[in-house]
């Protein structure tokens, strides 16, 4: 198989995973009465538990190499905190204040965020592709948030301002470990990742201190959005992006808002209208339009 099919593979297999974990995590905000700031946490936690515990029996050296060079820890922190805890945290924060569906395709705004800073760091001007996909990803996010009306939202800006944040912790998490990626295991990076975010947001949050006592189709929510919401689909997704890079795997990512959306209508009872529909189109198809091979220029 070929780095391409393995990378699209992965991302997108990855990718579906978020997507049901989103709509588990609705499930579990509206039908068992948790808060995201009692389930991320946890979740983070727990997931960070069973991956560094995976490394420490596999190979303990190996575990705490990270964290031996002052730039490898720099960047440990910003891409773990900043980039998949604070992603993770503001994407639960939106599906609690909207659906799966609206959260997930707010996040796949990242595209666009990541042009802009490939733009910047190469110092070129957007191409006139990119500059008809970014206008269709505002159109994308209009019609979703409002559904063609200029006075009122369909979407409470709570929930608008905290999908677009998650698009930006995307940016972060995407672009910013390629050099870690180059030296260590991505389950390893992830690990830290979520060990120290569930630690932060353990402190910050304090969900022992919320009374909330799950029953057993919580804790199998739980168990779900940790094994499948984070263990897997980042693993996969990171990998994934390693063999075809973070604009070609936003491509694959578009599994993700889709399989939200699917689970989110068909099983959980959302509302999906024909505004939600153009909306998912337009976004669909900015992250067909960066996914494009560039023309190389002709040998002379």
């Amino acid at each position: 198989m070929s780095d391409h099919a393995k990378g699209g593979f992965l991302t997108m297999f990855g990718a579906s995973c978020w997507g049901i974990s989103g709509c588990v995590g609705q499930y579990l905000f509206t039908r068992q009465g948790m808060d995201s700031r009692w389930l991320v946490p946890i979740r983070l936690l727990l997931a960070g538990l069973v991956l560094c515990g995976f490394f420490l029996v596999k190979d303990r050296h190996l575990l705490v190499r990270p964290w031996k060079e002052r730039r490898n820890a720099a960047d440990l922190v910003i891409y773990g905190l900043f980039g998949v805890s604070c992603c993770q945290f503001l994407y639960f924060l939106t599906i609690q204040l909207s659906t799966a569906g609206v959260a997930t395709i707010l996040q796949d705004v990242s595209p666009v965020l990541i042009l802009g800073v490939t733009c910047v760091a190469s110092r070129r001007g957007p191409r006139v592709f990119e500059v008809f996909s970014v206008l269709l990803a505002l159109v994308g996010v209009f019609l979703l948030t409002t559904h063609g009306s200029l006075t009122e939202l369909a979407v409470s800006p709570a929930a608008l301002l905290s999908g677009l944040a998650s698009a930006v912790c995307v940016v972060i998490y995407t672009m910013w470990p390629k050099r870690l990626q180059r030296q260590f295991p991505t389950p390893l990076l992830q690990g830290w990742a979520f060990l120290m975010g569930g630690t932060v947001f353990s402190l910050v949050f304090r969900p022992w201190q919320m009374g909330y006592v799950p029953n057993a189709a919580g804790l199998l929510g739980i168990a779900v959005v940790v094994l499948v919401g984070n263990v897997l689909a980042f693993c996969c997704y990171m990998q994934g992006v390693t063999y075809i890079g973070p604009q070609k795997a936003s491509l694959y990512s578009f599994a993700e808002p889709v399989v939200a959306a699917l689970i989110s209508t068909f099983v959980l009872g959302s509302p999906f209208t024909r505004w939600d529909a153009l909306g998912f189109g337009c976004i669909f198809l900015m992250l067909v339009l960066l996914s494009l091979p560039e023309k190389q220029p002709a040998k002379a």
